[in-house]
């Protein structure tokens, strides 16, 4: 006899409410749809209720429903958010405050250090590694495949380290580098 899955609780901002919910609830219907889950959402404070069916044909669906439903909580767009339907793909969230406290200056800096002048280092490292990121509230979140994800990750550390931006872009043009090189190795293993 299989066990119901439990119900489980996750708190967004709410300002970002809307986002999830979509126009006419399009965005809610689809995550519900894709992820075999139930979204109950209270618009007042943010929380939103995540409800398994009876069978699931994935059991990682809640998991991933959990994960789509934080991703938009932390600033990212709905269909960037449904790349965590596939299985190769993860959220991860940096707390800004974990380098460098509670200052709203410190974090106002870093916040624009990661995002760089008009966009640019954001830019950059989404380029490089192909991992979405999103400078929201006091983190820093990214949605990428987990290999590319880790050097996404290491370049946010190193810029919110102190790290100079030259530094940083060298870094990932070599990790660049170095998983084209993989890549090609992998494939010609194939062959």
């Amino acid at each position: 006899m299989n066990e119901m899955p439990a119900e489980e609780y996750i708190k967004i901002p709410r300002e970002r409410v809307g986002v999830l919910i979509g126009k006419n609830g399009a965005v809610k219907a689809k995550i519900e749809r894709l992820t075999q889950t139930e979204l109950e959402i209270d618009s007042e404070t943010g929380a939103v209720t995540l409800i398994p069916q009876d069978e699931l044909e994935d059991p990682l669906s809640p998991w991933k429903a959990r994960h789509i439903v934080r991703a938009i909580g932390r600033g990212f767009n709905p269909e960037v958010a449904l790349r965590l339907l596939d299985d190769d793909v993860a959220l991860e969230v940096i707390k800004i405050t974990d380098y460098v406290g509670k200052s709203k200056k410190a974090i106002a800096r870093q916040k624009g250090r990661v995002i760089g002048r008009e966009g640019i280092t954001r830019r950059i490292i989404h380029d490089m590694t192909g991992v979405d990121i999103s400078v929201y509230g006091k983190t820093v979140s990214l949605i990428g495949e987990f290999e590319k994800l880790a050097v996404a990750r290491e370049a946010i550390e190193m810029i919110l380290n102190g790290a100079r931006h030259k530094s940083v872009y060298a870094f990932l043009e070599k990790k660049k580098q170095e998983l084209k090189m993989k890549e090609f190795q992998e494939g010609a293993k194939l062959m």
